[in-house]
């Protein structure tokens, strides 16, 4: 199963953050990426950068064979698409996509490689605005290192 999460907090050229990321839902679905599943779009608060537009979060459950690094480098081409400038972490966006997981696999950043991909994502885990939409298209998918489903997580988060 391989699980991308959406979000997107700011006006660009897909327009609204609703439009965005109803339109990134679309390009997943476009040849080599298949989409399976896609959560109802949540608004949520801010993370990290708290001084920002609330975000339209959701996720979605994907086919491709492409391995995971290529996958990686489409989401970042789509996100350039929808006028997304990488400035500062957790600040506005008009697309976020990450890839949360890819087939169960797990993959440890290299020391030598600090942009290199992490599996499952890092934050995957302690993001209710990410594991709520996975729980609602993911009931069943277990954390590949912690093997709790997403209500299991949730379970453990503060609210």
């Amino acid at each position: 199963m391989i699980l991308v999460a959406l979000g997107s907090n700011m006006t660009g050229p897909w327009g609204t953050p609703h439009q965005t990321v109803t339109r990134a839902l679309a390009e997943l679905n476009t040849f080599p990426l298949r989409l399976k599943a896609a959560s109802t779009l949540l608004v949520t608060k801010p993370f990290g950068v708290l001084n920002q537009p609330d975000f339209v979060n959701a996720a979605a459950w994907i086919e491709t064979a492409l391995p995971p690094e290529t996958l990686l480098r489409k989401l970042h081409e789509i996100e350039k698409r929808a006028g997304r400038k990488r400035r500062r972490r957790w600040g506005p966006r008009t697309l976020d996509l990450d890839l949360l997981d890819y087939n169960g696999q797990i993959k440890r950043k290299p020391s030598d490689m600090p942009k290199a991909l992490i599996l499952p994502h890092p934050g995957l885990a302690a993001r209710r605005f990410v594991l709520e939409p996975v729980a609602e298209i993911a009931p069943r998918w277990k954390h590949p290192q912690r093997h709790l489903s997403p209500a299991q997580l949730l379970a453990h988060l503060p609210h």
